[in-house]
């Protein structure tokens, strides 16, 4: 296999635990360039763990791979010189300053040209925080504060989005537009996204494959087709639940 075959980011045998024991069992799977992916399952999962732990953000044992390179050693900060952006759950914004302010925050190790075309590039996705530059970023609606902390995210050139519940806590309506806007810096940008997702129907507004995860493990994997058919959202719901009975008691 050449090495323009390989993933972008490869996932092999990735354990995350905490004091009482692992919290992500030995799981792998692969995001291709330029892909977006979705990590599916209820609160409790594992999803989020295994984001951080791709970041560098947990301790963790098994392999991360990132363009090919052995990344399992590295800390967050070498990851993310790399290219390797997460967005928390939460959004994670800095509430007393200023929209503007937050923007530079995610490019403060690039000369100002380079920022400001990043920005300029930003407020074109973004346009509804585009006018509230100066505002304090506590005061954005939250679907502008989502805008804002992927907005964030981007003004560092990233090759890898990591994209923690970017729906939580939206109305529908918001959900939709930030998803339009993440579909739109995609395709422009050419970016492979990791997203970690709750809601199957979301996910399957971005995502071309998903992995369902249940008490740590990954226990069924979707693609194009299946996250777009009444079939592959009954295949995530019985992976959700645990009702995997291909066949019914006779």
């Amino acid at each position: 296999m050449s090495e323009h075959a390989l993933p972008l980011l490869q996932v092999e045998g990735l354990t995350v635990a905490y004091g009482a024991g692992p919290v992500v069992h030995g799981i792998g799977f692969g995001v291709e360039d330029g892909a977006v992916a979705a990590l599916l399952g209820a609160n409790g999962a594992g999803k989020s763990s295994t984001m951080r732990a791709i970041a560098g953000l947990e301790p963790m044992q098994g392999k991360v791979f990132f363009d090919g390179r052995d990344i399992s050693a590295l800390s967050a900060a070498q990851r993310f010189k790399l290219g390797i952006v997460y967005v928390p759950e939460g959004r994670a914004i800095v509430a007393d300053l200023s929209v503007s302010e937050n923007l530079t925050l995610g490019s403060y190790f690039v000369d100002a040209r380079t920022r400001a075309q990043r920005r300029a590039m930003v407020l074109e996705f973004f346009p509804e925080i585009s006018n509230r530059l100066n505002a304090p970023a506590g005061l954005l609606s939250g679907g502008e504060q989502q805008m804002l902390a992927i907005g964030r995210g981007l003004m560092s050139g990233p090759r890898l989005l990591l994209l923690d519940e970017p729906s939580l806590g939206l109305a529908p309506k918001l959900v939709a537009r930030v998803y339009d806007c993440l579909s739109e810096v995609q395709q422009k940008q050419g970016l492979a996204a990791l997203l970690v997702e709750q809601s199957f129907h979301v996910a399957a507004r971005l995502a071309t494959r998903a992995w369902v995860m249940r008490h740590g493990g990954i226990v069924g994997e979707l693609d194009a087709q299946a996250l777009h058919s009444r079939e592959g959202r009954q295949q995530a719901i019985d992976a959700y639940l645990g009702a995997r009975r291909e066949t019914a008691a006779a």
